[in-house]
């Protein structure tokens, strides 16, 4: 049975074990093992750094112990994925694991911005910072996206699907 790492923001909610724990039997009805991030067991009673170590220690190894990553790359506290998911979806590319990302809509990077974020100059979109916004009709910076193996728009779920085609 293959084995997932579920990346994404979702640790970072209230309900996120119950999440992790849908996840994770979602993944059974399809024919996977889930593991997710928070599936680990880690002292909280020392100090942060060394939680921080171990959390990131136990993460690398259940990356380590998947066949493939399923990351949830909508934009988190900004236009951006989560960057700790970005990280773990490069560091599994590297291992020569399959990723599949998914976002819910397609839009492209230059549709989140308004049209009072951004600016047009001789064909070159610019955000407010002057500086480039990407415009290659990807929903995600370039990088991203031409790495992942495929990309859902959809759901945690939908990309499951997508995996028994």
């Amino acid at each position: 049975m293959k084995k997932i790492y579920i990346a994404g923001y979702d640790v970072f909610k209230k309900d996120s074990i119950q999440i992790g724990k849908y996840y994770c039997e979602l993944c059974d009805k399809y024919g996977f093992k889930g593991l997710y991030p928070l599936d680990n067991v880690v002292d909280f009673n020392q100090n942060k750094n060394k939680i921080a170590q171990d959390i990131y220690k136990a993460n690398v190894q259940l990356i380590n112990q998947s066949d493939i990553v399923i990351a949830n790359l909508n934009a988190f506290r900004g236009k951006e994925a989560d960057s700790g998911t970005i990280w773990e979806c490069g560091y599994a590319k590297a291992l020569g694991k399959e990723v599949y990302g998914y976002m819910q809509d397609n839009q492209t990077y230059l549709d989140t911005f308004k049209s009072n974020e951004k600016q047009l100059v001789d064909g070159t979109y610019f955000d407010m910072d002057n500086m480039v916004i990407e415009d290659f009709d990807y929903s995600i910076n370039l990088m991203i996206a031409c790495s992942v193996n495929k990309m859902i728009f959809g759901t945690f779920e939908d990309s499951l699907k997508a995996l028994q085609k």
